[in-house]
Protein backbone atom coordinates (compact mmCIF):
# COMPACT_ATOMS: atom_id res chain seq x y z
CA UNK A 1 0.00 0.00 0.00
CA UNK A 2 0.80 3.61 -0.72
CA UNK A 3 0.17 5.41 3.00
CA UNK A 4 0.44 9.26 2.73
CA UNK A 5 0.67 10.46 6.07
CA UNK A 6 0.14 14.57 7.04
CA UNK A 7 1.32 15.87 10.33
CA UNK A 8 2.13 19.70 11.96
CA UNK A 9 4.34 19.33 13.52
CA UNK A 10 6.93 15.87 13.45
CA UNK A 11 7.63 16.36 16.63
CA UNK A 12 6.76 14.72 20.05
CA UNK A 13 4.30 12.03 20.68
CA UNK A 14 3.22 12.85 17.17
CA UNK A 15 6.61 11.73 15.49
CA UNK A 16 6.53 8.55 17.41
CA UNK A 17 3.04 7.62 16.55
CA UNK A 18 3.91 8.03 13.11
CA UNK A 19 7.05 6.66 13.29
CA UNK A 20 5.57 3.22 14.85
CA UNK A 21 2.84 3.23 12.17
CA UNK A 22 5.64 2.76 9.52
CA UNK A 23 7.95 0.76 11.54
CA UNK A 24 5.01 -1.87 11.80
CA UNK A 25 4.08 -1.88 8.32
CA UNK A 26 7.70 -2.43 6.80
CA UNK A 27 6.17 -3.33 3.47
CA UNK A 28 3.99 -0.53 2.81
CA UNK A 29 5.68 2.78 1.02
CA UNK A 30 5.45 5.83 3.08
CA UNK A 31 5.26 9.16 2.25
CA UNK A 32 5.58 11.93 5.20
CA UNK A 33 3.71 15.46 4.27
CA UNK A 34 5.40 17.38 7.57
CA UNK A 35 5.11 21.00 9.08
CA UNK A 36 8.08 22.43 11.05
CA UNK A 37 8.60 23.92 14.30
CA UNK A 38 12.32 24.83 14.54
CA UNK A 39 11.70 26.47 18.01
CA UNK A 40 11.14 23.12 19.30
CA UNK A 41 13.12 20.66 17.03
CA UNK A 42 14.29 20.37 13.22
CA UNK A 43 12.55 17.93 11.52
CA UNK A 44 16.00 17.02 10.26
CA UNK A 45 16.66 15.79 13.92
CA UNK A 46 13.49 13.98 13.79
CA UNK A 47 14.35 11.89 10.36
CA UNK A 48 16.85 10.05 12.06
CA UNK A 49 15.13 8.39 14.06
CA UNK A 50 12.59 6.68 10.83
CA UNK A 51 13.68 3.52 8.80
CA UNK A 52 15.58 4.55 5.74
CA UNK A 53 13.89 1.74 3.13
CA UNK A 54 9.88 2.59 3.30
CA UNK A 55 9.69 6.37 3.71
CA UNK A 56 10.30 9.41 1.75
CA UNK A 57 9.47 13.20 3.30
CA UNK A 58 7.85 16.09 1.66
CA UNK A 59 8.10 19.67 3.98
CA UNK A 60 4.63 21.44 3.87
CA UNK A 61 5.80 25.12 4.50
CA UNK A 62 2.88 26.88 5.23
CA UNK A 63 1.93 24.89 7.96
CA UNK A 64 1.74 26.75 11.48
CA UNK A 65 -0.07 25.67 15.11
CA UNK A 66 -2.00 28.80 15.65
CA UNK A 67 -5.03 29.61 13.86
CA UNK A 68 -4.43 32.65 11.17
CA UNK A 69 -7.31 32.81 8.48
CA UNK A 70 -4.67 33.64 5.51
CA UNK A 71 -1.50 31.33 6.53
CA UNK A 72 -4.27 28.51 6.59
CA UNK A 73 -5.58 29.11 3.45
CA UNK A 74 -1.93 29.04 2.00
CA UNK A 75 -1.32 25.68 3.73
CA UNK A 76 -4.50 24.06 2.76
CA UNK A 77 -3.70 25.31 -1.30
CA UNK A 78 -0.24 23.84 -0.65
CA UNK A 79 -1.09 20.75 1.15
CA UNK A 80 -4.44 19.88 -1.80
CA UNK A 81 -1.26 20.53 -4.22
CA UNK A 82 0.80 18.30 -2.73
CA UNK A 83 -1.66 15.75 -2.64
CA UNK A 84 -2.92 15.98 -6.05
CA UNK A 85 0.67 15.51 -7.04
CA UNK A 86 1.07 12.31 -5.39
CA UNK A 87 -2.04 10.86 -6.76
CA UNK A 88 -1.74 11.84 -10.42
CA UNK A 89 2.35 9.62 -10.19
CA UNK A 90 1.84 7.23 -8.14
CA UNK A 91 -1.17 7.36 -6.35
CA UNK A 92 -2.23 7.09 -2.75
CA UNK A 93 -3.99 4.34 -1.44
CA UNK A 94 -4.84 5.99 2.17
CA UNK A 95 -4.26 9.39 3.45
CA UNK A 96 -3.98 9.45 7.41
CA UNK A 97 -4.23 12.91 8.89
CA UNK A 98 -2.24 13.05 12.20
CA UNK A 99 -3.61 16.26 15.31
CA UNK A 100 -6.18 18.37 15.22
CA UNK A 101 -4.54 21.36 12.77
CA UNK A 102 -3.49 18.38 10.09
CA UNK A 103 -7.04 16.79 10.33
CA UNK A 104 -8.82 19.73 10.12
CA UNK A 105 -6.78 21.26 6.80
CA UNK A 106 -6.39 18.01 5.93
CA UNK A 107 -9.67 16.85 5.09
CA UNK A 108 -10.66 19.47 3.61
CA UNK A 109 -7.71 19.36 0.60
CA UNK A 110 -8.25 15.78 0.40
CA UNK A 111 -11.83 16.43 -0.47
CA UNK A 112 -10.54 18.85 -2.81
CA UNK A 113 -8.33 16.73 -4.50
CA UNK A 114 -11.26 13.78 -4.73
CA UNK A 115 -9.39 11.95 -2.21
CA UNK A 116 -12.23 9.69 0.00
CA UNK A 117 -10.00 7.08 1.54
CA UNK A 118 -8.93 9.04 4.74
CA UNK A 119 -8.42 8.65 8.30
CA UNK A 120 -7.99 11.08 11.35
CA UNK A 121 -6.26 10.78 14.45
CA UNK A 122 -6.35 13.67 17.00
CA UNK A 123 -4.16 12.36 19.54
CA UNK A 124 -5.28 14.57 22.00
CA UNK A 125 -8.75 16.12 21.88
CA UNK A 126 -7.98 19.85 21.30
CA UNK A 127 -11.77 20.79 22.54
CA UNK A 128 -10.80 19.66 25.83
CA UNK A 129 -8.37 22.67 26.96
CA UNK A 130 -8.35 25.88 26.93
CA UNK A 131 -10.88 28.58 28.14
CA UNK A 132 -14.61 27.99 27.76
CA UNK A 133 -14.58 30.12 24.34
CA UNK A 134 -11.69 28.07 23.09
CA UNK A 135 -13.50 24.51 23.75
CA UNK A 136 -16.42 25.69 21.97
CA UNK A 137 -14.38 27.14 19.03
CA UNK A 138 -12.75 23.61 18.67
CA UNK A 139 -15.92 21.74 18.95
CA UNK A 140 -17.19 23.69 16.15
CA UNK A 141 -14.22 22.97 13.86
CA UNK A 142 -14.24 19.14 14.52
CA UNK A 143 -18.11 18.82 13.76
CA UNK A 144 -17.52 20.80 10.36
CA UNK A 145 -14.37 19.15 9.43
CA UNK A 146 -16.26 16.20 10.13
CA UNK A 147 -18.99 17.31 7.30
CA UNK A 148 -16.21 16.59 4.71
CA UNK A 149 -15.60 12.97 5.28
CA UNK A 150 -12.80 11.12 6.77
CA UNK A 151 -12.65 8.12 9.45
CA UNK A 152 -12.18 9.57 13.01
CA UNK A 153 -9.75 7.40 15.28
CA UNK A 154 -9.64 7.54 18.65
CA UNK A 155 -6.30 6.58 20.50
CA UNK A 156 -7.95 5.63 24.31
CA UNK A 157 -11.23 4.89 25.47
CA UNK A 158 -11.65 8.11 27.20
CA UNK A 159 -10.61 10.10 24.09
CA UNK A 160 -13.32 8.18 22.31
CA UNK A 161 -15.80 9.00 24.78
CA UNK A 162 -15.39 12.62 24.64
CA UNK A 163 -15.55 12.40 20.86
CA UNK A 164 -19.19 10.56 21.24
CA UNK A 165 -20.40 13.22 23.75
CA UNK A 166 -20.18 16.19 20.91
CA UNK A 167 -21.70 13.87 18.95
CA UNK A 168 -18.87 12.74 16.40
CA UNK A 169 -18.74 8.87 15.29
CA UNK A 170 -15.34 7.69 15.77
CA UNK A 171 -13.43 4.49 15.80
CA UNK A 172 -10.92 3.55 18.37
CA UNK A 173 -7.18 1.80 18.31
CA UNK A 174 -5.23 2.24 21.51
CA UNK A 175 -1.92 3.79 20.75
CA UNK A 176 1.05 1.20 21.21
CA UNK A 177 4.84 0.86 21.55
CA UNK A 178 7.15 -2.33 21.15
CA UNK A 179 7.76 -4.35 24.13
CA UNK A 180 10.83 -7.05 24.35
CA UNK A 181 10.28 -10.08 24.97
CA UNK A 182 12.95 -10.27 27.27
CA UNK A 183 13.80 -6.56 28.99
CA UNK A 184 16.11 -6.81 32.17
CA UNK A 185 14.70 -4.34 35.09
CA UNK A 186 15.29 -1.17 35.00
CA UNK A 187 14.68 0.30 38.42
CA UNK A 188 17.43 2.25 39.50
CA UNK A 189 17.96 2.20 43.08
CA UNK A 190 20.69 4.59 43.72
CA UNK A 191 20.35 8.04 46.21
CA UNK A 192 19.05 9.78 43.85
CA UNK A 193 15.12 9.73 43.44
CA UNK A 194 14.39 11.23 39.90
CA UNK A 195 11.08 12.36 38.48
CA UNK A 196 10.44 12.79 35.17
CA UNK A 197 7.86 13.58 32.17
CA UNK A 198 8.49 14.31 28.62
CA UNK A 199 6.97 16.65 25.46
CA UNK A 200 6.33 20.08 24.81
CA UNK A 201 6.22 22.39 27.76
CA UNK A 202 2.68 23.70 26.59
CA UNK A 203 -0.11 24.75 28.15
CA UNK A 204 -2.05 21.77 27.70
CA UNK A 205 1.14 19.71 29.56
CA UNK A 206 0.26 22.26 32.78
CA UNK A 207 4.00 23.41 33.41
CA UNK A 208 2.81 25.39 36.10
CA UNK A 209 1.51 22.30 38.52
CA UNK A 210 5.04 20.60 37.40
CA UNK A 211 6.61 23.41 38.90
CA UNK A 212 4.40 23.38 41.96
CA UNK A 213 5.00 19.75 42.88
CA UNK A 214 8.78 20.02 42.26
CA UNK A 215 9.04 23.36 44.29
CA UNK A 216 7.66 21.40 47.26
CA UNK A 217 11.02 19.46 47.24
CA UNK A 218 12.83 22.40 46.63
CA UNK A 219 14.97 21.96 50.21
CA UNK A 220 14.78 18.13 49.80
CA UNK A 221 18.09 16.33 49.18
CA UNK A 222 18.12 13.79 46.59
CA UNK A 223 14.88 14.32 44.57
CA UNK A 224 15.37 16.06 41.22
CA UNK A 225 12.42 16.60 38.45
CA UNK A 226 13.52 16.84 34.88
CA UNK A 227 11.58 17.63 32.06
CA UNK A 228 12.49 16.19 28.31
CA UNK A 229 11.77 18.13 25.95
CA UNK A 230 10.76 22.17 25.34
CA UNK A 231 8.35 25.11 24.44
CA UNK A 232 7.29 28.27 24.83
CA UNK A 233 6.28 27.98 28.76
CA UNK A 234 9.25 26.89 29.61
CA UNK A 235 9.83 29.84 32.08
CA UNK A 236 7.51 28.69 33.82
CA UNK A 237 9.66 26.18 35.38
CA UNK A 238 11.45 27.81 37.69
CA UNK A 239 11.85 25.81 40.78
CA UNK A 240 15.62 25.14 41.50
CA UNK A 241 15.45 21.23 41.43
CA UNK A 242 13.63 21.18 37.57
CA UNK A 243 16.06 20.43 34.93
CA UNK A 244 15.29 21.04 31.45
CA UNK A 245 17.13 18.75 28.82
CA UNK A 246 15.67 20.74 25.10
CA UNK A 247 14.17 18.34 22.52
CA UNK A 248 16.43 15.35 22.16
CA UNK A 249 16.80 12.64 20.09
CA UNK A 250 14.80 9.53 20.66
CA UNK A 251 17.56 7.05 22.22
CA UNK A 252 18.66 9.98 24.81
CA UNK A 253 15.09 10.58 25.28
CA UNK A 254 14.92 7.24 26.46
CA UNK A 255 18.37 6.98 28.45
CA UNK A 256 16.47 9.81 30.75
CA UNK A 257 13.54 7.16 31.08
CA UNK A 258 15.29 4.62 32.07
CA UNK A 259 17.15 6.74 34.86
CA UNK A 260 13.70 7.82 36.13
CA UNK A 261 12.23 6.68 39.93
CA UNK A 262 8.93 7.47 38.57
CA UNK A 263 7.50 8.89 35.38
CA UNK A 264 4.78 11.66 36.24
CA UNK A 265 2.09 13.42 33.77
CA UNK A 266 0.77 16.72 34.78
CA UNK A 267 -1.11 17.23 31.78
CA UNK A 268 -4.85 18.62 31.00
CA UNK A 269 -5.77 15.80 29.10
CA UNK A 270 -4.02 13.87 26.39
CA UNK A 271 -4.85 11.34 23.75
CA UNK A 272 -2.90 8.59 24.95
CA UNK A 273 0.67 9.45 25.74
CA UNK A 274 3.56 7.43 24.22
CA UNK A 275 5.82 8.69 26.43
CA UNK A 276 3.61 7.14 29.38
CA UNK A 277 3.74 4.10 27.51
CA UNK A 278 7.91 3.57 26.60
CA UNK A 279 7.44 4.33 30.65
CA UNK A 280 5.52 1.65 31.12
CA UNK A 281 8.16 -1.01 28.81
CA UNK A 282 11.11 0.58 31.17
CA UNK A 283 8.97 -0.47 34.33
CA UNK A 284 8.51 2.70 35.74
CA UNK A 285 5.85 3.69 37.71
CA UNK A 286 3.73 6.18 36.71
CA UNK A 287 1.78 9.24 38.29
CA UNK A 288 -0.60 10.43 36.34
CA UNK A 289 -2.86 13.40 36.48
CA UNK A 290 -6.39 12.41 36.51
CA UNK A 291 -7.57 13.25 32.74
CA UNK A 292 -8.42 12.26 29.24
CA UNK A 293 -6.05 9.74 27.63
CA UNK A 294 -4.19 9.22 31.34
CA UNK A 295 -6.85 7.40 33.35
CA UNK A 296 -6.89 4.40 30.31
CA UNK A 297 -3.14 3.47 31.30
CA UNK A 298 -2.76 3.30 35.02
CA UNK A 299 -4.28 0.48 37.23
CA UNK A 300 -4.43 2.69 40.57
CA UNK A 301 -1.62 0.83 43.38
CA UNK A 302 -1.00 -1.30 40.82
CA UNK A 303 1.47 0.21 38.45
CA UNK A 304 0.70 3.81 39.64
CA UNK A 305 -1.48 6.46 41.02
CA UNK A 306 -4.25 8.90 39.58
CA UNK A 307 -4.06 12.82 41.13
CA UNK A 308 -6.16 15.77 40.56
CA UNK A 309 -4.28 18.15 42.83
CA UNK A 310 -0.65 19.59 43.50
CA UNK A 311 -0.83 18.42 47.16
CA UNK A 312 -2.34 14.56 46.35
CA UNK A 313 0.62 14.26 44.05
CA UNK A 314 3.35 15.31 46.77
CA UNK A 315 1.77 12.82 48.97
CA UNK A 316 2.48 10.31 46.53
CA UNK A 317 5.76 10.82 45.61
CA UNK A 318 6.80 11.09 49.20
CA UNK A 319 5.50 7.52 49.44
CA UNK A 320 7.18 6.50 46.58
CA UNK A 321 10.43 7.75 47.31
CA UNK A 322 9.91 6.33 51.37
CA UNK A 323 8.92 3.52 50.11
CA UNK A 324 11.55 2.63 47.29
CA UNK A 325 10.96 -1.40 47.50
CA UNK A 326 7.37 -0.84 46.03
CA UNK A 327 8.63 0.68 42.76
CA UNK A 328 10.24 -2.47 41.37
CA UNK A 329 6.99 -4.79 41.95
CA UNK A 330 4.74 -2.13 40.37
CA UNK A 331 7.58 -1.51 37.52
CA UNK A 332 6.93 -5.19 36.48
CA UNK A 333 2.97 -4.36 36.79
CA UNK A 334 3.54 -1.44 34.39
CA UNK A 335 4.80 -3.71 31.48
CA UNK A 336 3.17 -6.53 32.09
CA UNK A 337 0.28 -3.72 31.21
CA UNK A 338 1.91 -2.84 28.18
CA UNK A 339 2.24 -5.59 26.66
CA UNK A 340 -1.50 -6.76 27.25
CA UNK A 341 -3.31 -3.53 26.38
CA UNK A 342 -1.00 -1.15 24.37
CA UNK A 343 1.09 -3.53 21.94
CA UNK A 344 2.81 -2.03 18.92
CA UNK A 345 2.38 -5.09 16.28
CA UNK A 346 -2.11 -4.91 17.57
CA UNK A 347 -2.32 -1.10 16.81
CA UNK A 348 -0.35 -1.34 13.41
CA UNK A 349 -1.98 -4.35 12.43
CA UNK A 350 -5.79 -2.62 13.34
CA UNK A 351 -4.77 0.53 11.25
CA UNK A 352 -3.27 -1.31 8.32
CA UNK A 353 -6.52 -3.70 8.68
CA UNK A 354 -8.51 -0.15 8.47
CA UNK A 355 -6.90 1.06 5.42
CA UNK A 356 -7.74 -2.22 3.79
CA UNK A 357 -11.01 -1.32 4.58
CA UNK A 358 -11.18 1.79 2.83
CA UNK A 359 -9.98 0.99 -0.39
CA UNK A 360 -13.16 -2.03 -0.35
Amino acid sequence: MRIVHVAEPLVAGVATFVRSLVEGMREDSHVIVHGERPQLMISEKVIEDFPRDNVRFIRWRSAQREIRPVKDLRALIELYLILLRLKKSSGIDVVHLHSSKSGFIGRLACRAAGIRQVVYTPNGAPFLGGSGLTRFVFRQLERIAAVFGGQVVCCSPSEHVAYRDIGIHAARINNGVAVPKRRETTFDGSSCFRVVTCGRIIGQKNPTLFNEIASYFEDVPGIEFIWVGDGEDRALLTAKNVSVTGWLPWRSTQRHLSAASIYISTSNFEGMPFAVLEALVLKKTVLLKDCVGNRDIVTKGINGDLFQTAGMAILKILQYHNNREMLSIMGENSQRHCEREFDLTSMSSAYRNLYVSKNQ
